[in-house]
């Protein structure tokens, strides 16, 4: 097994994902740089590693049993455990997103990979995460799955826009969230969900007012928690996010 700290980074060839590789490639981690697209993943991985980031690409789609089997065989064939898992990948399902007049395909699209996604995932690492010492799993989540924040404020700075798939996926995140928690929480295992807060990404058409490398730092925050840290919360760089 490698003496390294190892880490899994799912949607990392770019924007948060990338900046999160970033953030655990400087404390001195060996970074698994999921991505979908093969080829965007190997030129994230060749950046990274011009920078000494000690990364190496998985390649993986979350919505495909076939693709994440296989980034389990490749994660524990070059480590042998697996110590730090960031389900970062999703996507927004595509706008507009209106309740009264969405495409119910829509709606699959946002659960299928920011939720069903992070199951499917989660729970094929599973058994890597078991042989770390001090296993985290972060879910990238957002504050527009906030139902208090939602339904507290009309400022769509706070709610964001009306979108019945992205906003309820992530609140279905963060329920699943809670619910592995409490089955894990006579293991080692912490895990929490990250807003990463309104950043500048693909995801957004570059809308955001924060950089994906602030947008990066809490998930680098809750994958280092010390053994006494929480599981099963909700935080951003303020501290706790309400429900």
């Amino acid at each position: 097994m490698s003496e390294k700290t190892i880490a899994l980074v799912t949607g990392a060839n770019k924007g948060i994902g990338y900046e999160i590789a970033v953030g655990l490639g400087a404390l001195g981690w060996s970074v698994g740089v999921g991505s979908r697209d093969a080829e965007r993943g190997d030129a994230a991985v060749a950046k990274l590693r011009a920078d000494g980031v000690d990364a190496f690409a998985v390649p993986l789609d979350v919505t495909d049993d076939a693709s994440v089997t296989a980034a389990v065989a490749l994660v524990e064939e070059r480590a042998g455990r697996l110590d730090v898992l960031v389900n970062n990948a999703g996507v927004t399902g595509g706008m507009p997103q209106m309740p009264t007049t969405v495409d119910i395909e829509t709606v699959r699209t946002a659960v299928e990979t920011n939720v069903l996604g992070v199951i499917r995932v989660t729970n094929a690492m599973l058994p890597l995460l078991r042989r770390s010492m001090s296993p985290r799993i972060v879910n990238m989540s957002s504050s527009v799955g906030s139902l208090a924040r939602q339904t507290s404020s009309d400022d769509p700075t706070v709610t964001g826009p009306v979108a019945v798939a992205y906003s309820p996926s992530k609140t279905f995140l963060n329920a699943v969230t809670v619910q592995y928690a409490k089955e894990l929480r006579d293991t080692a295992i912490l895990i929490n969900a990250a807003c990463p807060g309104y950043c500048a990404t693909d995801l957004n058409g570059f809308r955001g007012v924060r950089t994906a490398e602030q947008g990066a730092a809490i998930a680098v925050r809750l994958a280092t928690l010390p053994d006494d840290g929480p599981s099963g919360g909700f935080f951003e760089d303020a501290g706790v996010v309400p429900w």
